[in-house]
């Protein structure tokens, strides 16, 4: 699979977030706050709808969260396919998922590459149990 993150792949349905957020999972990985919905598969192209947030209320300034959302979006991107999408399509399924950035301070790229790494992996085995 190519490693891209597109506009089928972003999860932008207000009452599939809804149904997120009120009925899923959760657990945490500093600076990462994973919400995830396990669904039955649809005929939905894609079996991970994904959506990044960062909280205006811990950065104040709309450059500092642009910065941090695009780091986030380059590190799932990097790494989703070889640690999500296996997992989720071995088991036929659809997965809803939020992930929000609850650091305090903005970190460097490798560094939120690893933590994304245990996130994801942590994820897997979540949805494989």
């Amino acid at each position: 699979m190519r490693k891209t993150f597109t506009k089928e792949e972003r999860l932008c349905s207000k009452s599939k977030i809804d149904s997120l957020f009120h009925g899923g999972s959760s657990f945490i990985i500093y600076p990462f706050r994973v919400v995830y919905f396990v669904r039955p598969v649809t005929s939905s192209t894609h079996p991970v709808q994904a959506i990044l947030s960062v909280s205006k209320r811990r950065f104040k300034r709309a450059h500092d969260r642009n910065r941090i959302k695009r780091l986030m979006r380059e590190v799932y991107r990097l790494q989703k396919n070889e640690l999500l999408y296996d997992e989720v399509m071995k088991y036929d399924l659809n997965l809803d998922l939020a992930i929000q950035y609850v650091g305090k301070e903005e970190l460097n790229f490798e560094l939120l590459f690893t933590k994304m790494n245990k996130t994801l992996k942590q994820l897997a085995h979540a949805i494989s149990s």
